[in-house]
């Protein structure tokens, strides 16, 4: 079996090519082209509500299909759109809802917000990457977990954001070698440990998104696995190891302590 670093390498730099195939799976396919073909007719947030595979289509699209039975949080939350910083999407430490509400602002837009063809667009996207990394999931937890925290760490705005989203905790809990304890105490205390040890706006850097991530991995296969060979612990580091081959490192890892 693949280790998490390999498989999540490996998704990650074909990740369009997996998004297509999992567009293209039967039920997939059959969810998504029901809701090109019927969103448009939606004009309020009581008739996407009322339609329960428009609505569950949405919301499993933005990450919150743990929350569809919560139909008076998401009234209120599509209901007060985003361009007032009292809108309760806005007060929410989870980014889940400021971007659902963002998509779908009907406060802002009223009944042309489901018309506009971006917004159908990308929440379809966003649908195929979740059914993928729930796919992903399956086979290999830790990848499904490095996969949400590449997509959703960037649109975190303050270590608040992350203590509301476990995913994303356990990630950098992972990542860091911190103490499942941290999620016990008062939400400032955490947010206040955890902004000495994380800068959330790295997260919009590619390039050290990419390298916490892979740190992330490579703790997360540490202590989910036995006890890395030599030969593992040298190839979970040679992604990040500037002009160092896999093949050069597979050799060393060969070499008997001493030179022998």
């Amino acid at each position: 079996m693949l280790s998490t670093t390999a498989y999540y390498l490996s998704l990650s730099k074909n990740l369009s090519s997996s998004q297509a195939l999992t567009a293209k799976e039967p039920s997939v396919a059959s969810a998504t082209a029901y809701f090109e073909a019927n969103i448009g007719s939606v004009k309020s947030v009581s008739q996407l509500l009322s339609n329960s595979k428009l609505y569950n289509y949405v919301m499993n699209a933005y990450g919150l299909g743990d929350m569809t039975y919560a139909k008076g949080l998401i009234t209120k939350v599509l209901e007060g759109g985003v361009s007032s910083s009292t809108a309760l999407a806005n007060t929410l430490s989870d980014p889940r809802y400021k971007a659902l509400a963002t998509a779908f602002n009907f406060a802002a837009n009223g009944t042309a917000t489901t018309s506009n063809a971006t917004t159908v667009q990308n929440t379809v996207s966003a649908y195929v990457e979740q059914q993928l990394e729930n796919n992903v999931g399956k086979q290999s937890p830790g990848t499904q977990l490095a996969l949400y925290f590449q997509r959703v760490a960037p649109t975190v705005t303050s270590t608040y954001g992350i203590l509301a989203d476990k995913q994303l905790l356990q990630v950098v809990e992972t990542a860091l070698n911190l103490s499942p304890d941290i999620a016990n105490e008062n939400i400032d205390v955490e947010a206040t440990q955890l902004s000495k040890l994380v800068n959330v706006s790295d997260f919009q850097n590619p390039a050290k998104l990419q390298s916490f991530i892979e740190r992330f991995t490579a703790n997360y296969d540490y202590t989910n696995t036995t006890a890395p060979t030599p030969a593992n612990a040298l190839m979970v580091t040679s992604s990040s190891t500037p002009g160092v081959s896999s093949s050069l490192l597979l050799s060393l890892a060969n070499l008997k302590l001493g030179g022998s």
